[in-house]
């Protein structure tokens, strides 16, 4: 089993530990937001170790969304590089926990269907969108078989 690394973020860091502390009972929505948020566990891709990052919650049907905004940043976020390095994650979404296997998508009828999923369930994606020049990226995490 790999260490785990704490985020140096501490919203982040301190997020995590009240997620899983708590049996996924409190720290579930991002902050002021009061929108779901889902705890992926990856693996880094420079150190091996375990990371954690919350991410909003947007889901189609047993798979979930995850998107590469960091706010529209001009840069993608590290857990990108996790994830195209090492597709294997946990996710946890309330107390439940699932292994899952991610891709990146590509393919733009693909993608712009589950944008459109992505933005219903956390609006302020079509702002940070809008912020850089980049297109942000969008994984399908899927149930590992």
């Amino acid at each position: 089993m790999s260490e785990y690394i704490p985020s140096p973020r501490d919203w982040v860091r301190e997020q995590v530990e009240l997620y899983e502390s708590s049996g996924g009972k409190e720290g579930t929505t991002l902050r002021e937001t009061g929108l779901p948020v889902i705890i992926v566990t990856n693996t880094g891709n420079k150190t091996g170790a375990l990371r954690k990052t919350p991410l909003m919650k947007a889901v189609d049907g047993s798979n979930y969304i995850l998107v590469a905004s960091t706010g529209g940043a001009p840069k993608h976020p590290v857990w990108y590089f996790n994830l195209k390095a090492n597709p294997s994650v946990k996710i946890q979404d309330g107390s439940d926990i699932y292994d899952m296997n991610v891709k990146e998508i590509t393919d733009s009828d693909e993608r712009k269907r589950l944008w459109e999923i992505a933005v219903d369930a956390y609006p302020p994606y079509h702002e940070y969108q809008q912020k850089t020049t980049r297109v942000i990226p969008i994984f399908l995490a899927e149930p590992a078989s």
